[in-house]
């Protein structure tokens, strides 16, 4: 990958990669169950999609959309395209676009207002990718024969069924709202962008990697 101009991100990604240890035992069986529903997906279609989706689609499902993508595309997986989307469309939260900025993305805001649509920045990024708060159901979400991953209570407890997923599978992540206006709301969020990005390249190693 060219990371002329991405050297923070770079360096963040080496150290997330270095983290592997990290990631709790159970959380570990949990992603490679998952890294199988994708190269399952990748043998039967020769591609894979999958949409990230909590409540509001404003923090987590699209930290996971965003570092998903940049994973896949470091371990050469061309065919697999990350998308989010909520039970309701809300907007992608300034602390959210704060931190992923801070972690060496570059965004370009397309179209102002209370939902901003941003076009991202990183290494194999498509210019063509729009990044905003939408509905699981609204374009360009792929309709059918895609992944959906849960990662929110509130949403995989609402959605048993997300229709048009061949797999579903709840990742949950704690949500970084809880910091919003305390001392902790930098560390809160830095800290699960990093722990969604750690896991995010665990899971598509084994992708790239697991037979």
């Amino acid at each position: 990958m060219d990371w002329k101009g991405f050297e923070v991100l770079r360096s963040g990604v080496e150290k997330r990669i270095s983290e592997f240890d990290r990631i709790p035992e159970i959380r570990r069986k949990e992603l490679e169950q998952l890294a199988r529903g994708f190269r399952a997906g990748i043998e039967k279609n020769q591609n894979s999609d999958v949409i990230f989706i909590c409540t509001h689609n404003s923090r987590r499902s699209q930290m996971g959309q965003i570092w998903a993508q940049l994973a896949s595309k470091f371990y050469g997986l061309e065919n697999i395209r990350c998308y989010s989307g909520g039970t309701e469309a809300t907007a992608f939260h300034p602390r959210a676009v704060k931190v992923m900025k801070e972690e060496g993305f570059r965004f370009n805001t397309v179209i102002p207002g209370s939902n901003p649509v941003f076009t991202i920045q990183f290494p194999g990024a498509r210019e063509s990718d729009r990044i905003f708060s939408k509905k699981v159901t609204d374009p360009p979400n792929p309709t059918k024969g895609f992944i959906a991953i849960m990662t929110c209570a509130d949403a995989d407890e609402a959605c048993p069924v997300v229709h048009g997923a061949d797999l579903r599978y709840a990742i949950r992540y704690d949500d970084p709202k809880i910091f919003d206006g305390t001392p902790d709301e930098q560390e809160g969020y830095t800290e699960r962008s990093r722990q969604i990005a750690r896991e995010m390249f665990f899971l598509f190693s084994r992708v790239a990697f697991t037979k």
